[in-house]
C-alpha cells in the first residue's frame, strides 16, 4: 500500500479565462516548499432534544477553500505569483531576452488561478479553482533561503484520481538569495538594516452567497494594503527624524543575480511610525519601524515591481 510523502508531491498552476473554471491545458509545474492548500468543510451538532442522552446525526455546513503556499523568490515563477498579486504586467524585451515585466499596485482586476495539488502515490489530484491571491509576504535578513508565502482564497476543490492539468510546462528554478538583496532610500543605500518583514495584502472580499453546493461566488480585492516591519542598529536619526516630521520617503527592496536576473520592489511612498529607542543592555541597541506604504500623488500608484528574466509572456 502506497503512502503520501511530501517528497513525491507536486504542484501546477494555470491563469483561468472564466473564473472558477480550471482550463483545459497551459498548466506550468511550480516549485513549493510547503502548502496548506484545502478544503474543509466542518460538522454542526444537532440540537435537537427528546431523543434521549445520544446526539442525533450532525448537519454539513458550508464549505471553506482557503491556505498558504510557501515559494522561493526567484527569477522566473515568482512571476506567476506576481501577476496573481497584481494583475497582468505590462512587457518590453525582444526574443531571445531579457525580457523586463512590470508589475503595478491599484488594479481592480486580479485573475484567478487553478491550482492542482499531486500526490501521485495515492493517487490524489486536488484540483483548486477560482484561486485569488489574498496575501504576498517574505523577509529580507542576512542569510538563510529566500521564500515567499502566498495566501490565496479558492472556490472549492474537486479531487480526482488522475490529473487534470496534463503534462505542465517546466521552467527553469534560478533562485534568488540573501546574498543577493539590497535596500535603498530614496535612491541611495539604507545602512545598518538587520531585517524587514514585507507584506502585500489584496484584502479580499469573499462573496459568501447561498449556493447548493456552498462554494463562494467569488472573492473581490478592496482597498489593498503594503505594510512592514524593519529592524536597523541605532547608528544616526534619519529614520527617526523622517518619522517625527511624517514626510514620506521612497524605499527600494531588490535582488540581482550576475547572470543578469533581477527582481525589484519600490514602494513610492512610505510612511515611518516613531519608534520606542530602549537600552536593554549592554549590547547594540535597535530600532524597529512598522511602516506604511501610501497612494503616491505624483505616479498614482503606491508600488511597482520589476522582473527582469528570461520568460517571454506571463
Amino acid at each position: 500500500m502506497a503512502r503520501a510523502q511530501g517528497a513525491r508531491a507536486r504542484m501546477a498552476l494555470a491563469f483561468e479565462t472564466t473564473y472558477g473554471t480550471p482550463p483545459a491545458s497551459g498548466f506550468t509545474r511550480m516549485p513549493f516548499a510547503s502548502t496548506t492548500l484545502g478544503a474543509e468543510q466542518p460538522l454542526l451538532n444537532s440540537e435537537l432534544l427528546g431523543y434521549g442522552r445520544d446526539p442525533l446525526a450532525p448537519i454539513k455546513d458550508a464549505v471553506t477553500a482557503d491556505g498558504d503556499v510557501v515559494v522561493p523568490i526567484d527569477a522566473e515563477a515568482f512571476g506567476f505569483w506576481l501577476k496573481a498579486a497584481f494583475g497582468a504586467p505590462t512587457t518590453t524585451g525582444s526574443s531571445p531576452g531579457p525580457y523586463t515585466h512590470t508589475f503595478q499596485s491599484g488594479s481592480w482586476a486580479l485573475p484567478s488561478l487553478a491550482i492542482e495539488t499531486a500526490m501521485p502515490e495515492v493517487p490524489r489530484y486536488a484540483m483548486y479553482s477560482g484561486v485569488v491571491l489574498d496575501q504576498l509576504s517574505w523577509q529580507m535578513q542576512r542569510s538563510g533561503l529566500l521564500t515567499a508565502t502566498a495566501r490565496l482564497v479558492a472556490q472549492g476543490e474537486t479531487v480526482a484520481t488522475t490529473s487534470g492539468a496534463g503534462t505542465p510546462a517546466e521552467i527553469d528554478l534560478t533562485r534568488f538569495g540573501h546574498f543577493n538583496g539590497s535596500i535603498k532610500r530614496d535612491g541611495s543605500a539604507l545602512g545598518n538594516v538587520i531585517s524587514t518583514e514585507i507584506t502585500y495584502a489584496n484584502n479580499l472580499d469573499r462573496i459568501e452567497t447561498i449556493r447548493a453546493d456552498g462554494m463562494i461566488d467569488g472573492a473581490d480585492p478592496s482597498i489593498a494594503a503594503l505594510t512592514g516591519r524593519t529592524e536597523v542598529r541605532f547608528a544616526d536619526s534619519t529614520l527617526v527624524s523622517q518619522a517625527i516630521s511624517g514626510t514620506p520617503c521612497e524605499l527600494e527592496f531588490s535582488w540581482t543575480l550576475i547572470s543578469g536576473e533581477s527582481l525589484t520592489l519600490t514602494v513610492h511612498a512610505v510612511y515611518l511610525p516613531r519608534p520606542r529607542i530602549e537600552i536593554g543592555g549592554p549590547q547594540g541597541i535597535q530600532a524597529s519601524f512598522d511602516w506604511q506604504a501610501a497612494r503616491d500623488a505624483t505616479l498614482g500608484r503606491m508600488c511597482t515591481v520589476t522582473l527582469i528574466n528570461d520568460i517571454e509572456e506571463y
